[in-house]
């Protein structure tokens, strides 16, 4: 064969292995064609990434090297070239089998390729999708997540480390049992040593590579008496699963690591096995997954790993951002490709991402962009407090519903759970249905349980149900064995718990801690009175610290106790929010309301229903319209991030995948004065916020976004039919270079009293009859131009009524308070005659 013959062979069959995968842009072709060698895939939101995975490997099992090499096979003959570069001219159906054969180099066997991912969804996903593009041989290729390939591993070799192979896999419920076991052996306290605490320094140590012996070992030099006996536990937990020939889901990765590092032999054999790896979300790889991955590629050193560094946001779970940035410099010949075309969100969406993410020092860089319309301007509503906020939220998802677009079309994002709590509460006031994703819902949280049971026992001191639940949260030197005797003895005497506490000393079982049992009685009777005279606010902060419940999740330094001091707080907001709307309500109207609310979850699953969760658990997902609450100092970023430069990077992450999951419309809200904590603070904006250009954001709501003044809170219902904004024209938005689109110069141009107490709005129901299973009243229908009479808002005239089946959502332009959006079927109001 000449060299022009080769030449032309050679692009001939670079052009017909490229028709295969017409259908990609340039980029992902650049991605699937490039088959040899260390290759980093910066996959930005929304570029396709799944489906150049797939591509990628489809290439490399029917073409193998075909595309990026310039060796032509022995056996290809000058007939078999001259009719492969007339068919890359002239296709034709007949000549294709013959074809894509000429162009195959060293094509791969399914069985040597391996394809990590990060959850069996994603892996389960990858798999179907590849069978049905290649047929039954793609189940040979070893698509499954780090653990799911470290068992395969295992199984064949553990018994190097001197383990059985027909071992058994610990979940997390298992670990946390036996943990919780070996805590109660060693006679120390769970609430001192919470076995989920303790499993997760036991993983931390685990991804170190630290060992049981280890870790103890460094344990004693600290002389910290809990590091110390934390060392005990993990030495006992380990002993105790090497005898049930267990492992759990660190030990899956800790143990194939050490298999692969201490047997060259094993490690031998699988560099051999797998010329190809493929990795997505590298960036949440941690220390052993990238160990076991470097391990693996170090002979063929084919290993392609897909990952965004702008997307890292798991490093409290031990991931680390290094593995991605340091690629270049593991692999020095690494290709870098970057898959910046987005086919998921508008051009002005990916604007405030780019414009968001670009302030970040450490990250490889791309600039998002799409072919996508150019969208409208991402929207910063400023609320006066967190019940207009909800309510806006509230309010623009109403609209959009009747407009045709489904409840479950819309997400609403929040940096922690605790924020969830004033959404939920509007959202259930409207009777608009909703789930909590990633998150357990406000009320049934353990500590707002544990709070609640409080409060429910001071109440009524029979709740035997809630008693038993606190009388040793937080711990009081009170066993298991003396609740027992407790609930013996009340089931014998036909007693009370509370009753049989009282009169301890007079039972002999009970005689050893009787002195404890009676502080328990004498506390509980102390917040009783106290609850008859204090204020509801006061008698709360009263029981925090009279209880410790607070100082004892203090002591416990953790995430998840921090989350659960939040919560705790956060409860506050909703006895404020009661005293407000219920002057005279005591203890038990409260507890009653609660009860309600925490009741009323009997929406069908297969309903439509609004998504909130926090922006993590927002990873990966999509949605055409996308609210990100609270975005204000303090709250996103937190506190604990402002001045501290890697903290801060890792918060501007979370936003850029916040705002990513936007398809077609995209809100910030931030509250002027928020209520956290049950304290009242002011805020100011975001700096993330601000980090958007002018012409691709724009301000509605409140225009003075300062610190906070000593302006006294408005008083208000809550609810979507309160006093709120709505109605009146949008105003700028003073502190940042945000602009608005139009109204009043500054926050002060337009006050507007609120309603007084006894005349303040219920709250309206809400939405569709397809979730709302209520008939429209007789002589309910309304049209444009009507006169009527609202029971809360007075006099006011219909000026838009939009049909939505059985039910309308209308606006009513009311004298003295402005235009409301009601429900027709629910909207306590009745025609009128003009004046």
């Amino acid at each position: 064969m000449t060299d022009i013959l080769r030449q032309k062979f050679l692009k001939a069959r670079r052009a017909v292995i490229a028709r295969e995968f017409a259908h990609l842009n340039d980029m992902q072709l650049q991605a699937v064609l490039t088959t040899e060698g260390p290759l980093l895939l910066l996959a930005g939101a929304g570029s396709g990434k799944t489906t150049v995975l797939i591509n990628r490997i489809a290439n490399l099992i029917r073409f193998g090297r075909g595309a990026d090499s310039d060796d032509v096979p022995a056996h290809i003959t000058k007939e078999d070239a001259a009719f492969l570069i007339s068919y890359a001219e002239n296709p034709t159906d007949d000549g294709a089998d013959r074809a894509h054969a000429l162009c195959a180099v060293n094509p791969v066997e399914p069985w040597r390729m391996m394809a990590i991912t990060f959850t069996n969804k994603a892996a389960d996903e990858l798999k179907a999708r590849l069978e049905r593009m290649l047929g039954p041989g793609a189940r040979d290729i070893w698509a499954m997540t780090f653990h799911a390939a470290c068992v395969r591993i295992l199984r064949r070799d553990i018994d190097r480390l001197g383990y059985d192979r027909a071992f058994t896999i610990y979940d997390t419920t298992d670990s946390l049992a036996l943990i919780k076991r070996i805590v109660k052996e060693m006679n120390l306290d769970d609430k001192t040593f919470p076995p989920r605490t303790v499993l997760g320094q036991i993983s931390r140590a685990k991804d170190a590579m630290l060992s049981a012996e280890a870790f103890a070992q460094e344990a004693e030099k600290s002389r910290d008496l809990r590091r110390v006996r934390m060392g005990k536990i993990y030495l006992e937990y380990a002993s105790r699963m090497k005898e049930a020939n267990a492992l759990d889901f660190d030990d899956l990765l800790l143990l194939c690591v050490r298999l692969l590092e201490e047997h060259p032999e094993v490690l031998g054999y699988y560099q051999r096995k797998f010329r190809y790896i493929l990795i997505d979300e590298y960036q949440d790889t941690n220390k052993l997954q990238y160990r076991f991955a470097s391990a693996l590629a170090g002979e063929h050193r084919n290993i392609c790993v897909v990952g965004d560094d702008d997307q890292s946001i798991y490093r409290f779970r031990g991931a680390t951002i290094e593995n991605i940035l340091s690629f270049e410099s593991q692999y020095k010949n690494a290709r870098v490709i970057r898959l910046e075309q987005n086919y998921r969100s508008t051009a002005r969406i990916l604007d405030a991402a780019n414009d968001v993410i670009q302030n970040n020092t450490g990250r490889k860089g791309k600039k998002l962009w799409t072919k996508n319309d150019q969208g409208e301007p991402v929207t910063l509503y400023v609320a006066r407090d967190e019940r207009e906020e909800a309510d806006f939220v509230l309010s623009r998802i109403l609209e959009n519903a009747a407009r045709g677009e489904k409840l479950s079309d819309h997400a609403v994002l929040y940096r922690m759970n605790a924020q969830s709590n004033q959404l939920e509460f509007a959202f259930r006031h409207a009777g608009v249905p909703y789930r909590v994703v990633g998150g357990t819902r406000f009320f049934d949280r353990a500590e707002i349980k544990d709070i609640l049971a409080y409060l429910c026992v001071i109440n009524n001191p029979k709740d035997d149900l809630r008693l038993m639940r606190i009388i040793n949260t937080p711990a009081r030197g009170i066993g298991q064995t003396t609740l027992d005797a407790v609930s013996l003895l009340a089931a014998e005497n036909g007693l009370s718990v509370f009753e049989v506490l009282r009169r301890a000393a007079e039972h002999k079982p009970l005689q050893r801690a009787a002195a404890r049992l009676r502080a328990f009685v004498e506390m509980i009777e102390a917040l009783t009175e106290l609850s008859r005279t204090q204020p509801l606010d006061v008698f709360y902060d009263t029981l925090l610290d009279v209880t410790g419940y607070i100082r004892a999740l203090e002591e416990k330094q953790s995430e998840e106790n921090r989350t659960r001091i939040e919560n705790v707080r956060e409860l506050k907001t909703n006895i404020v929010t009661f005293m407000k709307q219920s002057p005279e309500g005591t203890l038990f109207d409260f507890l009653s309301d609660i009860a309600l609310y925490t009741d009323m979850d009997d929406f069908d699953q297969a309903d439509d229903k609004v998504v909130m969760m926090t922006m993590h658990s927002a990873k990966g997902l999509e949605f055409p319209t996308v609210f990100i609450v609270g975005a204000e100092e303090g709250i996103f970023p937190g506190v604990r991030s402002i001045g501290e430069p890697e903290e801060m990077e890792e918060e501007r992450r979370l936003c850029y995948v916040a705002i990513t999951r936007a398809k077609k419309k995209l809100y910030f809200t931030a509250a002027r004065r928020r209520m956290i904590f049950g304290q009242t603070r002011g805020s100011k904006v975001s700096r993330f916020v601000e980090e958007i250009k002018p012409e691709n954001i724009e301000t509605e709501g409140v225009a003075s976004y300062n610190a906070f003044d000593d302006a006294p809170e408005p008083e208000r219902g809550y609810g979507f039919g309160r006093q709120t904004d709505f109605g009146r024209p949008a105003r700028p938005y003073s502190n940042s270079g945000v602009r608005s689109r139009s109204g009043y110069s500054d926050y002060s141009a337009a006050p507007r009293r609120p309603a007084p107490a006894a005349n303040r709005p219920a709250p309206v129901s809400a939405p569709p009859p397809s979730f709302m299973k209520r008939k429209a009243p007789a002589g309910a229908a309304f049209d444009v131009g009507d006169i009527v009479q609202h029971k809360a808002f007075g006099r006011g005239e219909v000026v838009c009524v939009k049909e939505m089946g059985g039910d309308a959502l209308m606006e009513v332009s009311f004298e003295g308070v402005g235009t409301k959006r009601l429900m027709r079927n629910s909207a306590a109001m009745f025609m009128t005659k003009a004046e």
